[in-house]
């Protein structure tokens, strides 16, 4: 059984690093949301920098915690799943959720407010929900580090896309008076 803090390969972290990176690397490349590049210049720096130690930290720490993986432990007659597993499918299932959110947003026009958008009830989506899903992997670990790092990120990353949809509501306001 894995320990918290035990370093090794994390597959689970691996696959969540590819959902997340993917779908990125297809926004840069297919062209950026309507509008992007022009707000991206008025970003909070002090928000920037949680960003990006927090992209770097939870990065490292996906790849390197053993303990993120799912465990199931064998008995004489049967599987056994901790109840914790749960809390690891959650996890999953948010990240699958972030990967419906993206199929959504390349099948839209692709402007300010469809990449600001909410998804099935989650605010902001492309930032709360890869945040929580860390967060929920670092609660099923009991990883301490894990969940600074993903609180580290939601602090940058969700607060940018706030200030950046408060951004879209302060001008479409201008356009309504």
């Amino acid at each position: 059984m894995d320990e918290p803090y035990d370093f090794g390969f994390c597959i689970t972290g691996v696959v969540f690093l590819l959902m997340l990176f993917v779908p990125n690397i297809m926004w840069t490349r297919k062209g950026k949301t309507i509008g992007y590049v022009e707000s991206a210049k008025k970003e909070n720096k002090v928000l920037l920098i949680f960003e990006r130690v927090g992209q770097v930290a939870v990065s490292t720490a996906l790849v390197f915690f053993s303990a993120l993986n799912p465990k199931v432990m064998v008995l004489v007659d049967g599987l056994y799943f901790e109840w914790k597993i749960i809390i690891w499918m959650m996890a999953l299932t948010l990240m699958i959720l972030y990967e419906c959110y993206w199929m959504k947003y390349f099948k839209s026009s692709k402007t300010m407010k469809d990449y600001y958008s909410s998804f099935v009830g989650f605010p902001l989506a492309g930032a709360t929900l890869p945040v929580m899903a860390v967060l929920l992997l670092g609660i099923y670990s009991e990883n301490v580090i894990v969940i600074c790092s993903a609180i580290i990120l939601g602090i940058g990353h969700i607060g940018i896309h706030y200030m950046h949809k408060k951004e879209i509501k302060r001008n479409m306001d201008k356009f309504m008076i």
